[in-house]
Formats: C-alpha cells, structure tokens, sequence
C-alpha cells in the first residue's frame, strides 16, 4: 500500500511552483495507475491536471487537490532548501508540505488503502490540478470541462485544502463565500488648479462614492455566513503635479459576500451608488468586475454528514462548520455535485520553513479511508 508520508516527501521534492508541473503529476499518474486507476492528463494553458478513476459503477466519490505551491521566497532563509523534504523532529519540512501535497499523498494513500483491503461498490475519482495558486483558471476548470464532454460525474467531493485550525480535525468548511473585484475610473476634465470652474474634478466624487462603499452594509450575515463585507485596496490618481486638476481617478474594492447575495445583485448595488453620486455632473464613471466565484453552501447531511462523522470519532470532538476564508476550487466543484473541505492545520502554510507533522498525515490518512468506506458503506 501506498505510504502516505513517503509520497508527500516525493512530491514536495517536485518543484511544482505554480504553474509548472515540476514531475508531480507525473509522479501521481504513475503511482496512481499501478493502483488501478484508469488515468487522463488534461492539459490546458500550460498546465498538467490529471483525472484518475477506479472503478466503473456509482455512487462516485471523488476528492479533489493541487500540487503547484506558491514561490519559495527567499531560499537562504530556509533552514534546508525548501524542496528537500526533510524530516526534523517529527515534521517534514518543505514548500507545500501543508498547502497541500500532504493532503494529496493523504488521500491517494487512503484509496489505496480501502480499495485493497475493502473494495467498495461504487468509483473512487481524484481530481488533481496544476493551477490552484496561479490564476485558476486551466486546473480544476478544465478537469470539469474534461469531465462534461466525456460522461464523467460524482455523487460528492472532499477537497483535501487545509481547512483545520489548531488542532487535526477541529474545523471543516461546509461553503465559502463568493469573491468579486470592481476596478472603478471616475472620468473629468483636467484643468489648472487656479481656475477649478474650467475644469470637472473627478476627484471629489471619486471619494465620496469610495465611502459609500465601504460605509454602507451590503447585509447582516445568514444563518451559516457573517455579513459581506467590501474592502477598498486602492485609490489612485497618478498625478504628480500639485497645480493640476487631474482628468481621471480611479480606485480598487473587493467584495466578500454571503449567501443572500449573488455576484449581480452586487453589481446593481454598487454601480446604483455611482450613477447616484455623479448625478447631475459632467462626469463619467464605469466599474470593470472580476467574479472569483459565488457563495456556495453544502447543509449537514447526507455525505457531508459522513465526513463529520468519521472526523468526531477519530478526534473525539465535533469539527466546527464554518465557511470562512478566502476561496478554493470548491467554487468550481459545487456545480457538479455537493462539495465539503476538510484537511491539515493550515498554520505556516505559504510560510517560510513549512512543515507537517508526520502525525498528522498519517491521521488524516486514517479519516480519509474511513470517510470513503462509510460513503460506500463498508
């Protein structure tokens, strides 16, 4: 059987930063094959995925991770070079050891494990991208796309991101909420400062939209989600003179919003403040919006019960549900079928001198085998 703590030393010796492949989906088409998994790599924008699949029957399980791991930083700062993998006190070091190729080599390991001890009846799938870190946009997206054009589904889906807080087990995320960016530009005429009544200001309602913004709630918060928030992270003018009035401003916010909102809604909300605010004046204004996801929720239950279950008796406490954080692939996957997240602490993630506890894979190893036989019922 697949050793989890040996594979996730291999693949953190891949030096997989994204969006480079670096022999880790390599290494895991490999093992993954000799398991008995029938294999496809899905190559899309200059990055490697791979779909992995045993069995031919449903239900389907499938877990979904990355190998591609943010930059190391500065190497000299590390106490071995970050792509060594060593093991020191009781804790691989390296980047990605916690986000996420432990989390990977955990449920490859796991599925290895039931499938010889205890095939179940039904299909294991493994959902592993290259593009978790980058722009996300070639990586689980395109295992979907992949999935739709040739037939291919699941019943439920465990993404193994580092979900826990203090303590293996204490936390699972049961949804996230939806991000969005608006990048506005307020359009005046630009002028000499001495004689502001030949030119139009952009600035002054650049401002008072931007506090708008931030000062007026989008919400009070759900029953599963705090209220949405929206953060300014740039106002900028780029004018250097003093004595010029400039023709544009222009400012940046991102949007964290909850389940009682959708991405559209927002729009309207915001750009209503705009159209209110330069009422009446000679100035033009426009937001361009990014939407990372919408906010998406998975009710305890069903098989997102099963992965609670399984935690509460390993770790003898019930996780919390939350769906705080930032984003994850979840966003992509909940359109294709339920979708929880559960795996490591997620402390020193993307940190210099990131490290796991050998502990910890092993147990998450031991949650992950018993989710998949409690989802097959063996």
């Amino acid at each position: 059987m697949t050793d989890p703590v040996a594979l996730t030393i291999e693949l953190v010796r891949c030096p997989s930063v994204t969006p480079e492949e670096g022999g880790a989906i390599t290494l895991l088409e490999g093992v993954l094959t000799g398991l008995g998994f029938a294999c496809t790599r899905i190559s899309r924008g200059g990055v490697e995925n791979l779909h992995a699949r045993w069995g031919s029957e449903g239900p389907i399980f499938a877990f979904n991770g990355h190998t591609d791991v943010v930059p190391t930083g500065a190497e000299e700062d590390w106490s071995s070079p970050p792509f060594e993998a060593r093991e020191v006190d009781g804790r691989i070091v390296g980047r990605g050891t916690v986000d996420m190729k432990s989390g990977v080599a955990a449920f490859v390991a796991a599925a290895a494990e039931v499938i010889a001890t205890t095939p179940p009846e039904g299909s294991i799938v493994l959902m592993i991208t290259g593009d978790e870190e980058g722009r996300a946009t070639d990586g689980t997206t395109a295992i979907l796309d992949w999935m739709r054009a040739n037939g291919e589904s699941a019943d439920f889906c465990l993404v193994g991101e580092p979900t826990s807080l203090a303590r293996l087990g204490d936390q699972v995320k049961i949804g996230r909420r939806g991000s969005m960016t608006g990048r506005m530009s307020v359009q005046g005429t630009q002028g000499h400062a001495a004689y502001p009544e030949n030119a139009a200001n952009p600035l002054p309602a650049l401002a008072r939209i931007a506090v708008r913004l931030a000062d007026t709630p989008l919400d009070f918060g759900s029953t599963h989600f705090p209220a949405s928030t929206l953060a300014l992270t740039s106002i900028d003018v780029g004018n250097p003179a003093t004595n010029v009035i400039p023709a544009e401003g222009r400012a940046v916010f991102n949007i964290r919003f909850n389940d009682t909102k959708t991405s559209d809604e927002i729009r309207v909300w915001a750009e209503t403040i705009v159209a209110v605010e330069i009422e009446e004046t000679s100035l033009n204004a426009a937001i361009d919006w990014e939407v990372s996801g919408e906010a998406f929720f998975t009710p305890p239950g069903g098989p997102a019960e099963v992965v609670i279950e399984a935690i509460t008796e390993r770790c003898l406490e019930r996780p919390l549900l939350t769906t705080g954080g930032g984003t994850s692939d979840a966003r992509f996957i909940k359109d294709m079928c339920p979708v929880v997240e559960f795996g490591l602490v997620g402390q020193g993630m993307h940190a210099i001198d990131e490290a796991v506890p050998v502990d910890d894979i092993r147990g998450l190893t031991t949650i992950y085998a018993d989710i998949l036989r409690r989802f097959f019922g063996v």
